[in-house]
């Protein structure tokens, strides 16, 4: 049974009596706040190494590093959750920092997933509301996913979000109400994060859930200052969904875009990222990287069907006035101030979040039709 310290206070006791009975239990309790990296996933697996199965006790951390560890020792695992703060609970994938770069890497879902309400609606209003903000970017991730599907002819699938419409619906209905333990608003709001991981599951990637909006955060996380006090992702994904609401609007408000090829090239993601971690996102950025001959296709495909483009994202999309007031209802944060991220970082992991990632989205469209200013794409970062 591997937890944290908070999270074995809350329930890991609890666990640990029920399955005395039922075998031998081991529990690894995890100091402070762990970080879901390649070398804690590698400690978990050598301290497990003579276990049949491995129980995580928490949320976002503790569930990425079991369900990645148990993966790649072939082992199943379960999971009890503490908090309603992310929807990686079912998911086929597990957010891991290999050597600072922040990815998105093959796990394997839990056997189980056991989520009791009132423990849930009884956890950090912060935790909280990072849930509401990580099931927030439906919206944007389809948008974007849709928009590489109708440009490039990439995969796309509709069912992950059948699954949510009516739920997100309810949820978004009575944000404010899950902080006032209503378990009828708790509910929703788990359903909703469940079956995003249920969606990731049925496409065997995060592409239904995780987009430009998620290319922000990571790079937040992967290029922030350490002293800058620290945030939960979910609350990071409220923000920058916000601003790929912005961005996705004022780009199908527009005129037809016109591409030119990228200019960024192995060097100048050195400069951007260092030459450590460099190599691994110029890995993932070249494979999408828009050359002559790939902005000239691109071209010829937004002048004879940008309108149809246009209209089908359109259908699907939120507003972000819409979505912004959400999150102001339950207290969310909606700025990158109010995550203590200044504006001027900000406006660096806009522009630059697009080149960690092999994802086409609305980030790659605004940079190859538009030369961002001073750092800044306007009318993007804030309202």
């Amino acid at each position: 049974m591997v937890s944290d310290t908070a999270t074995h206070e809350i329930m890991g006791g609890r666990v640990e009596r029920a399955l005395a009975g039922r075998g031998k239990v081991f529990s690894i309790v995890l100091p402070g706040r762990p970080h879901a990296d390649e070398e804690t996933a590698r400690q978990i697996e050598q301290s497990t190494n003579g276990a049949d199965t491995l129980v995580a006790v928490g949320s976002g951390t503790i569930n990425d590093l079991c369900k990645f560890a148990s993966a790649r020792v072939g082992k199943p695992y379960v999971v009890y959750g503490t908090a309603p703060s992310m929807n990686g609970y079912v998911s086929m994938n597990a957010a891991i920092t290999v050597r600072g770069h922040k990815k998105s890497l093959p796990a394997h879902a839990p056997l189980g997933a056991f989520l009791d309400l009132g423990v849930l609606a009884a956890a950090p209003r912060r935790m909280i509301c990072s849930g509401l903000g990580d099931s927030l970017c439906r919206s944007t991730a389809q948008s974007d996913w849709l928009l590489a599907h109708l440009l490039l002819g990439q995969s796309y699938r509709v069912m992950p979000f059948v699954l949510l419409e009516r739920d997100e619906a309810a949820l978004f209905g009575q944000s404010e109400a899950l902080l006032r333990g209503d378990l009828a608003a708790m509910d929703s709001l788990v359903r909703v994060l469940l079956l995003s991981g249920f969606g990731t599951a049925i496409c065997g990637s995060s592409h239904p859930a995780s987009q430009g909006e998620h290319l922000i955060s990571h790079y937040a996380d992967m290029m922030g200052d350490a002293t800058w006090p620290q945030s939960f992702h979910g609350e990071q994904i409220g923000v920058t969904t916000l601003t790929m609401a912005r961005l996705q609007e004022r780009m199908l408000a527009g005129g037809v875009p016109t591409v030119t090829p990228d200019t960024v090239d192995a060097a100048a993601l050195a400069e951007e990222f260092g030459e450590e971690l460099a190599p691994s996102c110029w890995a993932e950025f070249s494979q999408k990287r828009l050359d002559r001959r790939k902005a000239e296709a691109t071209n010829d495909v937004l002048r004879s069907r940008w309108g149809k483009i246009r209209d089908e994202i359109a259908r699907i999309s939120l507003p972000a006035d819409y979505l912004e007031r959400i999150l102001r209802r339950a207290g969310a944060p909606t700025t990158p101030e109010q995550l203590s991220w200044p504006q001027q970082f900000y406006g660096r992991a806009v522009n630059n979040a697009r080149l960690i990632r092999n994802r086409y989205t609305f980030l790659d469209l605004a940079a190859n039709s538009a030369a961002p200013t001073n750092g800044f794409m306007p009318g993007v970062c804030r309202p």
